[in-house]
């Protein structure tokens, strides 16, 4: 089967503006948005957290609850909307997170991850993948993890994402919780081996495509988190790297810049102001000449209210003209 790369759903980070920017890069590589709590979809604007550009694809939507019923109508809702998965997080290790009693706190509900899986499979047709840790606290041995992945996988999933470290519920905040941790690659690899059929991805300090290579010798699938929004560019090579693809991204970052204009004007003649827009280009010229100024540019003069594609196209003028 084909390997899988993926880029990580960051809170406040894969917004829909983040990922028309990211799929300038590659046409194959999956994209998740933020983790959507379902409370949020089934009472809230549904719009807002299930709308996406068709351009997206392939894009999962990563739910977060522990209520079957929830999930399964939240799954139904991502399928009808056409996204290609739906990710159940049994991740993330924050004090809110907890006490709306999903997350990661959920690993040591094996059963109830399972009852949250099989609903979700019984009411959709695309795939319903899990991403967990190793562990939490000091429920973090590998006869713990085998546990909980022989638990849910009976259920349906047959497709784990796991962050190699194991999350402090207590003591870390979230930022903490994806440095501290040691990591444990080798726990990921050893899941594979004892669990042939199921499919893994694996996720957490990956910070280029050769390092993915590596581990791609060992799992199914490798997702990248901060990377790929502190030094974008490195995706541009994705589909020639991991894919072995013939065709590729814009040849230059200059050129990729260009590609988003189009996408740009369009959300501004919607009322987007430029700032939501333009956060997420700030690293793609991370180690290049002119840097600086593009990053200075955008964030001085592109947070105004009245801030239009020109700012833009100015900071581009700002690192041109310090590449010579």
């Amino acid at each position: 089967m084909v390997a899988e790369f993926s880029v990580a759903p960051m809170l406040n980070v894969t917004d829909r503006h983040c990922r028309m920017f990211l799929r300038l890069f590659s046409g194959r590589m999956k994209l998740y948005t933020e983790m959507t709590v379902c409370g949020a979809v089934i009472h809230g604007q549904r719009a807002r957290f299930l709308d996406f550009d068709p351009r997206e694809r392939p894009l999962a939507l990563q739910l977060a609850g522990s209520d079957p019923a929830q999930l399964a109508w939240c799954a139904r809702l991502a399928e009808e909307a056409g996204y290609d998965e739906v990710n159940l997080n049994i991740g993330c290790p924050s004090a809110r997170v907890q006490n709306g009693r999903f997350g990661a706190c959920l690993m040591a509900e094996p059963g109830r991850v399972a009852d949250c899986v099989a609903a979700m499979r019984a009411a959709v047709a695309i795939p319903v993948t899990v991403k967990t840790r190793t562990g939490i606290d000091n429920r973090d041995s590998y006869e713990h993890l085998a546990a909980f992945i022989a638990r849910v996988s009976q259920s349906g999933c047959e497709h784990f994402i796991i962050h190699a470290r194991k999350a402090w519920l207590q003591g870390l905040s979230p930022k903490q919780n994806r440095l501290v941790p040691k990591l444990r690659y080798e726990r990921v690899y050893r899941l594979k081996r004892d669990f042939p059929a199921i499919r893994f991805t694996i996720n957490g300090g990956i910070s280029t495509l050769d390092q993915a290579l590596g581990h791609l010798r060992h799992v199914d699938g490798v997702m990248i988190g901060r990377e790929a929004r502190h030094r974008p560019w490195m995706l541009s090579a994705v589909d020639r790297v991991i894919f072995k693809a013939a065709d590729a991204a814009p040849a230059t970052r200059v050129e990729t810049v260009r590609a988003y204009l189009p996408y740009v004007e369009q959300q501004l003649a919607r009322g987007v102001y430029l700032r939501h827009l333009t956060r997420h280009i700030l690293g793609l010229f991370h180690g290049q000449p002119g840097a600086r100024g593009w990053r200075r540019h955008l964030s001085g003069q592109g947070s105004g209210q009245g801030a239009g594609v020109e700012v833009i196209r100015e900071a581009l003028k700002i690192v041109e003209e310090a590449a010579g």
